[in-house]
């Protein structure tokens, strides 16, 4: 496992009370960062985890909000801002979906999905890149879906699959855009991983993706010798193929 020296950074994790996110954010304790722990309604898992990140000797905060709202997301800063100083690490995990035919998902469903995953990223990161850009050093990470490259597109989950495109195409350009700024953004893209709600009936490589995976491609990025590798998108997949022939 890649082990990034991260002494002195301060990482926000959104939706990291549980699941994925959780596992990031102590990946990142371990490495020796301080880190925020956002949560939206969890609040009991949230202090959990942050329990958890300064029994590995991080320090650790917790901040609530809807990545949906621009005034949450100002405050949600705000507070990792008050409790561990700037936010050097971002990591856009949060992303709703609705595992339904397209006709059956609810407006509302089809609403929050298409926020969580594409606002949301576009809100933190735009909160989070002045205090980069006056550092000169930060670092952004996506959390996107395999396959979302190529437009993949099913009946059925169709609002993720349009906002998780939509997260690539906005990591691609982000990064173009701080190019100059000693910023870089990126993404991880998984197809199934070990906490998924659904498997399919095959896996690549016979499992899903773990923890781990995840954890060793977001390291990468946030190694101090990554600062010349911006707008790239890494698939989780273990090879997997979208298409069908």
């Amino acid at each position: 496992m890649l082990s990034p020296d991260l002494s002195g950074r301060t990482v926000l994790i959104t939706g990291s009370a549980k699941g994925i996110g959780r596992e990031l954010l102590l990946s990142a304790a371990d490495c020796g960062a301080d880190v925020a722990v956002h949560y939206h309604s969890s609040v009991e898992e949230a202090e959990d985890v942050s329990a958890a990140a300064e029994n590995r000797g991080a320090s650790a905060t917790t901040v609530q909000g809807d990545v949906t709202d621009p005034s949450a997301v100002d405050d949600l800063f705000a507070g990792v801002e008050s409790a561990l100083g700037r936010v050097d690490v971002l990591v856009n995990n949060v992303g709703d979906f609705a595992p339904s035919h397209w006709e059956e998902i609810e407006f509302d469903t089809w609403q929050r999905v298409v926020e969580t995953n594409f606002y949301g990223t576009y809100l933190c990161s735009k909160r989070a890149l002045p205090a980069m850009r006056h550092e000169g050093w930060g670092r952004i990470v996506n959390v996107g879906y395999a396959g979302s490259e190529k437009a993949l597109v099913y009946p059925k989950n169709f609002p993720y699959f349009v906002a998780k495109t939509g997260v690539l195409m906005f990591t691609r350009m982000l990064a173009a855009d701080t190019q100059d700024d000693g910023v870089t953004v990126n993404a991880i893209s998984p197809y199934v991983v070990e906490n998924s709600d659904e498997f399919p009936d095959e896996l690549p490589r016979g499992r899903p993706a773990s923890f781990d995976d995840m954890r060793q491609a977001m390291l990468f990025f946030l190694d101090e010798d990554s600062g010349y590798i911006s707008g790239e998108n890494v698939e989780v997949d273990g090879g997997w193929l979208p298409e069908k022939l």
